[in-house]
């Protein structure tokens, strides 16, 4: 059990900012060889759950820093809030190495590809179940923060971030299986899923395949801005108009080409579109023909039937705005943070101390999905609002597909981190969907990434900016942008199914 924990707190260190990637494939191989050497179920549920525990309580430290952040609640709470969501994240690998042992248990090539298919189903099942909660699966350390997307990340665009986990763990067991076994053709197999698959995703997507059209310098403007404004001073009434001018001060002259401007989640604490006084001081920084992209909180307002008005919820929102204060768009975030815009099983919790770390007493609701927003003279763009850029499959309305994603975000929370594990998952999407993204930020990692998830500009963290480039093209759609996480869940069932063939066969 202090093996396995101690594995799974070194299996961490492979995502951002460490970036120690081959520790986690040999964490991998060294929970295997753990697993299948119990002698019942329940012991291979127990070596996945200390694996779990120590994966996710490492991985997942930046919570504490959240903490901080909330004068309601000592900061010693954080830790206990690590802790608490590690015991729960914990089970869903111990499922996939319970459900592994049982059906392959004594095979250890058969082990393998059903911990492949369960480790897919799992972190899948993570994502959308309960308290979904999608941060940090295992295909994040194939891009890093800021580095190259690296020899397997493409293979995203066919099977997704969680088929590409499961493809990592079939290079972990063909580590174990080297040690263990030294039988080749097994071990043939097992890398030659992962380079197939990840080749296959490469290919469509080279130069000679992008789609023709207009040239580079007729790409779309873009100016991308990060205020450096720390999370301390983002909600104090005394800082606000400090904090304004920041923005007016990094987005600088306009006027002079149509611009598409980026300003960060909450980035004004006004309710803009209730206060058109609000609209007009922000309309009057743009150039005739520029759209403004922001953060703003949308308050949900009830009438009675005798015509009483109350303030029952809000939303966390992204607004398109033009030059004359008009609203163009407004996307309502769909997947919101849990303990930070709304406080779950809220009896329980609040006799417990807690409360959420975003100022108010009200909880904010959730919008209704991917949502694409038509820009005039832009082209379109799908809001993804912070967290939610992490839920692979959930990001783009397939229905009407926009030519890039905003993904407006306050990393400020997150300590050092939270902010390159965010930015990691956001180079994900880009891959995955063959979109651009968008991200800007108040304290970093403000970016700019074009379909090969590669960061073509960005401003450092902690450090105040401005991104002035042209517009990333979009690429066709990927197979995963066409059949989301079907695919994923498809490729675990092909993997199980070679199992049970290689099961039956040794019968």
């Amino acid at each position: 059990m202090l093996l396995a924990f101690a594995a799974g707190a070194v299996s961490a260190t492979g995502f951002a900012p460490l970036g120690l990637w081959p520790l986690t494939l040999a964490a991998l191989a060294v929970l295997m060889a753990l697993t299948l050497n119990v002698a019942r179920m329940r012991g291979a549920f127990a070596i996945g759950y200390a694996f779990g525990f120590g994966h996710f309580g490492i991985g997942l430290n930046w919570i504490a820093t959240s903490f901080t952040y909330q004068a309601a609640m000592p900061p010693w709470l954080g830790w206990i809030a690590v802790a608490i969501a590690a015991l729960y994240l914990s089970l869903f690998p111990a499922l996939a190495t319970a459900s592994a042992w049982r059906v392959g248990k004594g095979m250890p090539v058969t082990f393998v590809l059903l911990f492949a298919a369960a480790w897919i189903v799992t972190e899948y099942l993570r994502a959308t179940i309960l308290f979904s909660f999608a941060w940090n699966p295992l295909a994040a350390i194939t891009v890093g923060a800021m580095g190259s997307d690296g020899l397997l990340a493409p293979s995203s665009r066919i099977v997704g971030s969680y088929g590409l986990s499961g493809l990592l763990v079939l290079l972990s067991g063909a580590i174990f299986l080297i040690v263990r076994e030294r039988r080749w053709p097994a071990l043939a197999m097992l890398v030659s899923i992962p380079l197939a698959v990840s080749l296959a995703g490469a290919w469509p997507f080279s130069p000679a395949a992008s789609p023709s059209g207009d040239s580079e310098d007729d790409r779309p403007l873009i100016r991308v801005i990060q205020p450096n404004i720390d999370q301390s001073e983002k909600w104090e009434a005394e800082f606000a108009a400090r904090n304004f001018q920041r923005l007016v001060e990094t987005t600088g002259e306009t006027g002079s080409a149509p611009l598409m401007i980026f300003w960060p989640e909450a980035a004004v604490p006004d309710f803009i579109e209730d206060e058109p006084l609000a609209r007009f001081r922000i309309a009057e920084l743009l150039g005739p023909d520029d759209i403004l992209l922001l953060g703003a909180t949308k308050l949900i307002i009830e009438t009675d039937p005798i015509g009483n008005r109350r303030v029952v919820g809000a939303r966390n929102s992204l607004y398109a705005m033009n030059a004359q204060g008009e609203m163009v768009g407004r996307y309502d975030k769909a997947n919101l943070v849990h303990f930070g815009e709304y406080l779950p099983l809220r009896g329980f919790f609040e006799a417990l101390g807690m409360s959420r770390l975003a100022p108010g007493d009200l909880d904010f609701w959730p919008g209704p999905g991917p949502r694409t927003i038509a820009l005039p003279g832009f082209g379109s763009v799908g809001g993804q609002i912070c967290y939610e850029i992490n839920f692979s499959g959930q990001v783009v309305d397939r229905t009407n597909r926009p030519d890039f994603i905003f993904n407006p975000s306050n990393d400020a929370w997150f300590g050092t981190w939270g902010p390159p594990q965010h930015l990691a998952q956001a180079r994900l999407r880009a891959i995955e969907e063959g979109l651009p993204v968008i991200r800007s930020t108040p304290t970093g990692i403000s970016a700019v990434i074009d379909t090969s998830g590669q960061v073509t500009e960005h401003i450092p963290y902690r450090e105040a900016g401005t991104i002035d480039a042209r517009l990333p093209r979009a690429q066709p759609p990927t197979l995963f942008a066409r059949y989301g996480n079907s695919i994923p869940l498809f490729f675990a069932l092909l993997l199980a199914g070679l199992a049970f063939a290689l099961m039956r066969r040794a019968r």
